[in-house]
């Protein structure tokens, strides 16, 4: 299929319309997420299997007018920050409505640019992650959306090949740094004009973006081990403060303080990114690196100890050395963690897999989200949102009588009746139901945070959302029976007996 700039239309409504339907829950989220006009509804979640010939153009008119208003950034914002990024029909789809437009602006350029890497990683097997992907991988990956593409290089872009070259001599993060790789990547687009379209360029410059964001994600996972390494010898040897001025902290941050920051750390890129936003922040990576490191080298130089950094834990570059201050509790800073540096309670882990770094949120690209907090999921409302995202963004397969969704860290199982009213809208049933499953997921994030912590802070709120859901599902289940409506009384009565039976196990803790 032939993916330039040449209109390639649908040939029929309903064509037109299973497309819209792939999209309409990612611009949904995106025009509550931003703030958006929209016409519709954040509670409308899908659309019906066939439209009407005035709903088609509605809907048709507010796709094209968010496609005007939403940001590249915005894009890589939702999508690396929610489970909507999981949907390889909804990618598929975003992707080929902005490849079918006949004129393409600067930004429709750099979204699909965003979009078919996003994909790529997204659909690679496992194993592309740790080989040397080449453009064969990336035209096998990228079938189902580019069709039967020709993989042999294209000459004119041959800058991006000789980048990627040199990528493989990299051994740290301070000499990609030196680079400018991706300013002149950007360039090589912004020359590319039309010919950025050509399906054998697309495939070299999502074999590029991708290589780069891993090397930086490798090197930057190596600084930060070395970092937390140093930061354990530190506070073996009794140290237990270091001036981080140089990385935008404190003159006096805690060792403790400084493992929790490199275990937290994550890219902002949260606005569009350019070079120097990138260089920016990893150089703070960096610049906290060099001070620990020197911490450590001066505190032995001081009190003669006699082992030494490795070469490989030493900093690249010598810089001033830091001021080495007394651990007395007294002076131990409180101020919060400022710059670049997340506050998550929830640690990235640093030794993950490539595939989570990219597909899972946590790319150059975007920073990795934090998981929610128990007292932050305690809302049903938030609760109701978080199960739909999972659901609408990966359906379950037909058929299957039990599905199982992730809330927090708290795994919840869905019997079919359930998922249905996530996914249909079929009236105040469907809202019953959600409201019980929300409940049930509130319970159970409850009960295993109280297991963890002994904290029954959280536990006392949820008993008290889903006690006062308990009575008003009961007054459900007895109004649908007196209705006669036999499988709204029974699903509705099974959904609330699972809730009681949570409920039970929490109030005995």
């Amino acid at each position: 299929m032939n993916t330039t700039g040449n209109t390639i239309s649908l040939s029929n409504v309903q064509t037109q319309w299973d497309e819209a339907r792939s999209v309409f829950p990612i611009y949904l989220s995106l025009a509550k997420y931003f703030d958006l006009p929209s016409a519709f509804s954040s509670a409308k979640k899908a659309l019906p299997d066939r439209p009407s010939e005035e709903h088609l153009n509605q809907v048709l008119r507010w796709l094209d007018e968010m496609d005007e208003k939403v940001q590249t950034h915005q894009l890589r914002k939702l999508l690396q920050t929610t489970t909507l990024s999981s949907s390889e029909e909804g990618l598929r789809a975003l992707i080929l409505r902005h490849l079918r437009k006949p004129t393409k602006s600067t930004f429709d350029r750099d979204k699909i640019d965003f979009l078919l890497v996003q994909y790529f990683a997204l659909c690679s097997p496992p194993k592309i992650y740790h080989k040397q992907i080449e453009l064969l991988d990336v035209a096998q990956v990228l079938k189902p959306v580019l069709g039967e593409v020709d993989p042999t290089p294209l000459e004119w872009c041959e800058p991006l090949e000789n980048m990627i070259e040199m990528l493989r001599t990299f051994k740290s993060l301070r000499e990609l740094l030196k680079t400018e790789f991706i300013a002149e990547g950007r360039h090589v687009k912004e020359t590319a004009g039309g010919m950025f379209y050509d399906p054998a360029a697309l495939l070299a410059f999502i074999r590029f973006n991708f290589l780069l964001r891993r090397a930086f994600i490798e090197l930057m996972h190596a600084d930060l081990i070395a970092t937390r390494s140093t930061l354990n010898h530190l506070e073996s040897a009794g140290v237990r403060l270091v001036d981080c001025q140089r990385a935008g902290l404190s003159d006096a941050e805690s060792t403790n303080r400084l493992l929790q920051l490199c275990n937290d750390w994550k890219q902002p890129f949260q606005k569009e990114y350019t070079e120097n936003s990138v260089g920016t922040a990893f150089q703070k990576l960096l610049a906290l690196r060099s001070a620990v490191e020197e911490c450590l080298e001066l505190h032995r130089s001081n009190f003669g100890a006699p082992e030494t950094l490795s070469a490989s834990e030493r900093p690249a570059a010598p810089v001033p050395g830091p001021r080495i201050v007394p651990a007395t509790p007294d002076s131990v800073q409180k101020a919060p963690l400022k710059s670049v540096f997340s506050k998550s309670s929830s640690p990235a882990a640093a030794e993950s897999s490539l595939k989570a770094a990219f597909a899972s949120k946590s790319s150059l690209a975007s920073p990795l989200p934090a998981a929610p907090t128990p007292e932050a999921l305690l809302d049903l409302d938030a609760c109701v949102e978080k199960i739909w995202e999972q659901l609408i963004a990966v359906p379950p397969t037909r058929g299957r009588s039990m599905t199982t969704v992730v809330v927090g860290k708290t795994r919840i199982l869905m019997s079919s009746w359930e998922v249905a009213a996530f996914l249909t809208d079929a009236g105040s049933s469907s809202d019953d139901l959600r409201r019980a499953v929300s409940a049930r997921a509130i319970v159970a994030i409850a009960i295993e945070s109280f297991e963890m912590t002994k904290d029954r802070k959280a536990l006392r709120k949820a008993l008290d959302v889903a006690g006062k859901e308990i009575s008003m599902l009961q007054e459900r289940v007895a109004s649908a029976k007196r209705a006669k409506n036999t499988e709204t009384a029974v699903n509705l009565g099974i959904s609330t007996k699972r809730l009681l039976s949570v409920l039970d196990e929490a109030e005995k803790l």
